[in-house]
């Protein structure tokens, strides 16, 4: 696993805004064109390898907590846990997930958490990154990519359409996040590709009937399938969460998300799985770890209330999470390169899930230890 320097496109900002990427410059830098991660293929085998492995046994860590019943001790109430145990036990349908993994080329990839509910930068891994490799010359002329994000993503799109028929899937999302926006309206894209009825309105927009207990669109239209890019926990919080046992509606990401992408889960795993070469230490009570720990809220989003100690020093992240509780999970250094201005920064690897199997993986990097919001995508590629 390297770091290496390449030539940014002189125009790659236009190309970017041609297929859709408006957010390439957001906070000033985001996307990074002059530089990319390089693999060989026994590493991306392990990355793929280690991601399948991890997802099938958070499906066995669901089966786990629905036989025990240890929904209070991870943050959750009798509703919720109710919604979780119909979804899993009805197997429904599921598209995609992400897991952040320490990998650093050599020892065997430690996974962070998994994003499988809500996870962005879905668009840049899956589109752009691939659109950059195709107009790499040179030494990268001849490389490949761990993606087949796409094609995967209308493979489910396609057995979803055989599955609802004639009925519309409904998009939403908060429109103002422009990320958020992009990655509903791609995956809304790729649907209408695979054959579905589509149509995309606002998270706020979505209306309920009381005379029907029925979710409406701003036609009025029963939504009877929707994909929202909005987290479980934020949904069942609104006024409208009290309705949705009984509004009919079958949600994408389905309710069990909501305990894959808990991380009081990396708890369960390490209770189950302990020892696991994937796997990192990790507790409810913090006095059962040694040495350097983060704490981290059972939910948030892009890094928000993390904290760890390292060397001595305190590493914190602010935000508006934590009500829930906090896991404690045995800290592992994110691998350490130099950027083309000769500054350290982190890398972390995103491996996607998409239906149940891995599918591609994208790269982010920081100039701290706590990937943030603030965090960089730099393409891959392996040769």
């Amino acid at each position: 696993m390297k770091r290496i320097a390449v030539t940014a496109r002189p125009d790659w900002q236009e190309q970017m805004a041609r297929i859709g990427f408006d957010y390439h410059s957001i906070d000033g830098n985001y996307w990074q064109e002059d530089a990319c991660y390089l693999f060989n293929e026994k590493q991306i085998t392990i990355i793929e390898d280690a991601t399948n492995e991890l997802h099938q046994m958070y499906l066995q860590a669901i089966a786990h907590v629905i036989k025990t019943g240890d929904y209070a001790m991870l943050g959750i109430n009798d509703d919720a846990a109710a919604l979780i145990e119909s979804s899993f036990r009805n197997q429904q349908f599921s598209l995609y997930g992400r897991f952040d993994l320490c990998f650093d080329g050599i020892n065997p990839p430690k996974l962070y958490e998994y994003n499988a509910d809500t996870p962005t930068s879905l668009f840049e891994a899956s589109v752009a990154q691939w659109y950059w490799l195709q107009a790499q010359t040179g030494m990268l002329a001849d490389a490949d990519q761990f993606n087949s994000i796409h094609e995967r993503l209308l493979l489910e799109f396609g057995q979803l359409a055989h599955t609802i028929g004639n009925h519309t899937l409904h998009f939403a999302a908060v429109s103002a996040s422009v990320e958020d926006l992009t990655t509903t309206r791609y995956l809304q894209d790729v649907a209408i590709q695979a054959g579905l009825g589509t149509d995309y309105l606002d998270i706020g927009a979505i209306g309920y009937r009381s005379h029907d207990g029925k979710f409406t669109d701003t036609k009025d239209t029963i939504i009877t399938h929707l994909f929202k890019l909005y987290p479980w926990e934020w949904l069942l919080d609104e006024p409208f969460g009290q309705y949705i046992t009984h509004a009919g509606t079958q949600f994408i990401e389905p309710a069990y998300k909501l305990l894959l992408s808990n991380k009081a889960m990396l708890a369960v795993l390490w209770q189950l799985f302990g020892n696991h070469p994937n796997l990192l230490p990790a507790s409810l009570d913090a006095k059962q770890l040694t040495g350097n720990v983060v704490k981290k809220p059972f939910f948030s989003r892009e890094g928000a209330n993390v904290s760890l100690q390292h060397n001595g020093s305190l590493l914190a992240t602010d935000g508006q999470y934590g009500k829930e509780g906090y896991v404690y999970q045995a800290m592992q250094p994110l691998p350490k390169f130099h950027n083309n201005q000769g500054k350290e920064v982190y890398a972390v690897v995103g491996s996607w899930v998409v239906g149940h199997g891995a599918a591609g993986m994208g790269i982010r990097e920081d100039s701290t230890l706590i990937t943030k919001d603030t965090s960089l995508f730099v393409p891959h590629a392996f040769i």
